[in-house]
């Protein structure tokens, strides 16, 4: 596969990294807006440069890994399918739900793929959670509470994270949607209502810097996500309760899982957690183009996540509880 990376910052990096790492992968191109950016990814990779997108795409490639702010999403993948591109495209899928509606029709509508790099379904401890959960060791699931913690004081990243345009919101769309995807997949259904949401706006950026909201899923189960920014002690953990038992997967520990008096560690941190879990991602990726495998992350989901996280904005702004729109025909979870 001859692979062009649209975005030259940190997160493209570590996918021109996971494409070294597959043989069948090649970088052939990056563009970026920063010609020395892109010049410090493609160097390694021999790889071509581009300052202008558009002119990457219409080299010769079969796919693009789209890293860009997150409202420059719909155009660009709109712009690879009419190029007959395939797509994978970072989160969230877009800033607004038409947006995502509009980039669904155009994938399909041109015969490419489209998926949706939610690198959570990816990353050895939260695997090693959802296998346990699916495995059925601590029965039928009955809640999840995601906890997460992030910065988001002046300087901590680049600018148009505090720009609502550009980011589509603040914590809750960037970070947040990373817990109402795993919840959500934990939970083995999408997200059908929020309640008793609640975000603040600190440091004077502009955007939400915490915020916590409780979700029921389309199967009845009952998700808390809090994310919180600069806690005294850093944080990314979800646990899932069930009838038997429960599993704490923490990105900094590991998975522990505890079924009456017995404790198990399920996996165990490691430095390469994050590499893996991006090489197994664009593996997948792979695989769902040229062989038809399906993705492990659906559109449905990704959809209904941008979905929850406007609804989340709506609930905390009314202080009423709020109905996620479906699409209709959305698919499965995964």
């Amino acid at each position: 596969m001859k692979l062009g990376l649209l975005g030259a910052g940190a997160v493209g990096a570590v996918h021109a990294q996971a494409a070294a790492a597959l043989p069948t992968v090649n970088v052939a191109a990056v563009s970026s807006r920063s010609l020395s950016e892109a010049e410090a990814v493609a160097e390694p990779h021999g790889a071509r440069v581009y300052s202008d997108y558009r002119e990457m795409f219409d080299s010769d490639l079969d796919a693009v890994v789209i890293s860009t702010p997150h409202s420059l999403h719909t155009q660009m993948v709109l712009d690879a399918a009419q190029a007959g591109l395939q797509v994978l495209l970072e989160k969230p899928m877009a800033t607004t739900v038409a947006d995502c509606d509009l980039m669904i029709e155009a994938c399909e509508a041109a015969g490419v793929a489209l998926a949706v790099g939610h690198i959570q379904h990816f990353l050895p401890e939260k695997v090693a959670a959802y296998d346990a959960v699916r495995s059925g060791w601590i029965g039928a699931p009955r809640l999840v509470h995601d906890l997460r913690s992030t910065d988001y004081r002046p300087g901590t990243r680049p600018e148009w994270f505090f720009d609502r345009e550009v980011a589509g919101g603040g914590a809750v769309m960037n970070i947040g949607s990373h817990c109402i995807d795993r919840s959500s997949w934990l939970a083995g259904a999408l997200v059908e209502r929020i309640e008793a949401a609640s975000t603040a706006s600190r440091f004077g950026v502009g955007v939400e810097t915490d915020a916590t909201a409780l979700l029921t899923m389309t199967n009845g189960l009952r998700a808390s996500i809090t994310v919180t920014s600069t806690p005294p002690r850093l944080v990314d953990q979800v646990t899932v309760v069930g009838d038997e038992g429960t599993i704490v997967a923490d990105s900094r520990r590991g998975t522990l899982m505890r079924v009456g008096d017995t404790e198990q560690t399920l996996h165990e941190r490691s430095e390469g957690d994050i590499p893996a879990a991006f090489r197994n991602q664009l593996a997948a990726f792979v695989e769902f183009v040229d062989h038809g495998t399906p993705f492990p992350v659906s559109t449905a989901l990704s959809r209904t996540v941008v979905a929850a996280v406007h609804a989340i904005y709506e609930a905390a702004d009314t202080g009423r509880p709020v109905t996620v729109p479906m699409r209709q025909h959305s698919g499965a979870l995964s």
